[in-house]
């Protein structure tokens, strides 16, 4: 067994976790997970579970796990959005090089859709930005 257990686990969910404190002082030697608490990470509540009241410890090793988890969701969501360009070279790699016609009409509508509302929507953002920028408030 591994000689030295964290005092508290995270349960990952979406937008969040289930807070337990790791226990192995219990006569079976058994390792006990006992929920504590749970985190949203969007609104950043954390909710005691049964009745108890969390310890400082508690709150500062969760906040400290919120943080973390902020900033690795924070680097992940841009890493998709970088894998999404290399993925949109590639289709248009494909269809150029490899694609059927029937393959080209299977997927071109959703693509040309998606292309359009992703491009309507950095051109505004881009708009509203520079209009931020040479009108300070």
């Amino acid at each position: 067994m591994i000689a030295e257990l964290p005092e508290y686990y995270f349960r990952v969910r979406e937008n969040g976790a289930a807070v337990f404190r790791v226990d192995t002082g219990n006569r079976q030697q058994r390792i006990e997970l006992e929920p504590i608490a749970t985190v949203n990470l969007r609104s950043g509540e954390v909710r005691p579970q049964g009745g108890r009241a969390l310890t400082e410890a508690d709150r500062a090793e969760i906040g400290r796990w919120m943080a973390e988890r902020a900033a690795l969701v924070a680097k992940r969501e841009l890493d998709d959005i970088l894998r999404t360009v290399d993925h949109l070279n590639l289709t248009a790699q494909w269809v150029q090089s490899r694609a059927t016609d029937d393959q080209v009409d299977q997927v071109a509508e959703a693509l040309l859709l998606a292309m359009h509302d992703l491009r309507s929507v950095l051109v505004r953002h881009k708009a509203d930005r520079l209009l931020k920028q040479s009108n300070p408030r």
